[in-house]
């Protein structure tokens, strides 16, 4: 290929690839209305909007996957808690949490009804919104505890026990069957704040690969705390979170760790060790 023919390929392969461009911006920018679904877009869920932004809701929490990583993504929430849940807990998070035992971390935005409703109505709009299955994972919200009620949090639908949508386990089961059995029932639920995929970080950290930085960080001169191996390790950080801070990080304050305490209290001995046998197998 010799100059010329090198410049008119050039030429044409750019020209060829602003056409497929535009045409793609074209065809997405037809499709903007049906898959937000504009034409339910009302003054009330404008007036959301601007309460999401006005109480800088998206410095803790993300939609479709944007905002900050502290707090869940809260693109489906309406699809996964009732409306008389989510009324109740903008009016006072504390409500739901012991602030000592369970480290609350929402605060309380003193919000109008006015702006509590709008703002479910925004969060409903955004939920409907055909975002092609993005964010990837799912939202983990059971383990929340309900006023009046004996139960744990609601699951997809808002009603029924967390409990009610997880496979039952028995004594036959393998001891870490048993343990993600815990995980996903315990009060709070662990499921609640860590999620188990690789990078996904949620209230608390993700699990995946805790075996591996155990082992690691137990035998660093880093660590501060009073485990000699991984199964310790894991144990420790459930029953006594603040033995070992990590300097810096966002899951903790004031040399106290933002993880619930009391669930030596709540687990049995049996339970509590097939969950640190469940989470010893994230390597």
């Amino acid at each position: 290929m010799n100059n010329r023919q090198a410049r008119m390929f050039a030429i044409a392969g750019t020209g060829l690839s602003v056409l497929i461009f535009l045409g793609l911006t074209l065809h997405s920018h037809s499709k903007f209305d049906e898959l937000t679904n504009a034409e339910n877009i009302t003054p009330q869920v404008t007036h959301g909007k601007d309460v999401w932004h006005k109480y800088n809701c998206i410095n803790c929490h993300t939609l479709f996957g944007e905002g900050a990583y502290y707090a869940p993504d809260l693109t489906k929430i309406t699809q996964h808690r009732g409306e008389a849940y989510l009324q109740a807990y903008m009016r006072d998070p504390s409500k739901f949490y012991d602030e000592n035992k369970h480290r609350r971390l929402m605060p309380k935005q003193n919000l109008s009804e006015e702006e509590i409703t709008d703002l479910i109505a925004f969060l409903d709009w955004v939920s409907k919104v055909d975002n092609q299955g993005w964010p990837p994972r799912p939202i983990l919200v059971t383990g929340s505890f309900i006023p009046g009620s004996d139960s744990v949090g609601a699951v997809a639908s808002g009603e029924g026990t967390a409990a009610a949508a997880i496979r039952p386990v028995t004594a036959a089961d393998d001891p870490r069957a048993q343990g993600e059995h815990v995980f996903r029932t315990a009060t709070p639920a662990c499921n609640a704040c860590h999620s188990t995929a690789p990078g996904a970080n949620m209230a608390g950290p993700t699990l995946a690969g805790i075996a591996s930085r155990a082992a690691e960080l137990v035998e660093s001169d880093l660590y501060k705390g009073n485990a000699k191996n991984v199964e310790g390790y894991i144990r420790e950080s459930i029953i006594s979170p603040s033995n070992h801070l990590i300097p810096g990080d966002m899951y903790s304050a004031n040399g106290a760790s933002f993880m619930p305490t009391g669930y030596e209290e709540t687990l049995t001995a049996e339970q509590l060790d097939n969950l640190v046998a469940y989470l010893a197998t994230f390597k």
